[in-house]
């Protein structure tokens, strides 16, 4: 049993490292997103960078990939859903997924900070306080036009929505969306830093009117 856990964590990782943002800008536009902008391989940047239309497949995927991660436990059929030992794995998978998004080994070691990897996870933990979540995300990016900011305000809602809201029994998920939102904060303390200063770039491209 042993084996088949340490298997599908690094399914997970693997799974996790897949560059969406290096490999799909390449290939629409021969341009590495980790050499532009704010050079970090995630889908703000490479909308930035490259335009909506690249972007948005590049947050699918990296939904996706965390998401697939998370549901690597139904091959090991002999943990029932629901239990801490369930959880605890699922929790380790999604664990392994965001190493692998940050810390890709398919492009070096150079990955994003893994907002949209941590969504699928969190999809799949907890799908109702996601959506939560998710809402306050959009909510707050249309009146701040900041997509840290929203990140951020996402992540801290998150373990409010299912620990308070929702009243979630998993001690372990509890503790995981406390950090969680503590790691989002420490990955976005330069963005916080711009914007205490009123340096960070909003979104502008998301809200181009057509002309």
């Amino acid at each position: 049993m042993v084996i088949y856990i340490s298997l599908i964590i690094i399914g997970a990782y693997l799974l996790g490292s897949i560059p969406s943002a290096v490999w799909i800008g390449k290939a629409a536009k021969g341009v590495d997103v980790r050499e532009h902008g704010s050079k970090n391989a995630g889908t703000t940047n490479t909308m930035r960078v490259l335009g909506v239309k690249t972007g948005i497949p590049v947050l699918l995927i990296d939904v996706f990939k965390g998401f697939a991660a998370v549901m690597l436990i139904r091959l090991l059929p002999a943990f029932e859903p629901g239990t801490n030992a369930f959880v605890n794995i699922q929790l380790t998978l999604g664990a392994a997924a965001v190493l692998g998004h940050v810390f890709p080994i398919f492009a070096g070691f150079r990955g994003g900070k893994g907002v949209a990897t941590i969504v699928g996870i969190l999809f799949a933990l907890h799908w109702q306080a996601t959506l939560v979540a998710i809402v306050i995300f959009f909510i707050s990016l249309f009146i701040s036009k900041y997509v840290s900011l929203s990140s951020l305000m996402m992540g801290i809602s998150y373990p409010v929505s299912a620990i308070i809201i929702f009243q979630t029994d998993s001690m372990s998920l509890k503790i995981f969306s406390i950090i969680v939102s503590i790691l989002l904060i420490i990955t976005h303390r330069k963005n916080i830093h711009r914007l205490l200063h009123g340096n960070e770039s909003k979104a502008t491209f998301l809200f181009k009117k057509k002309v």
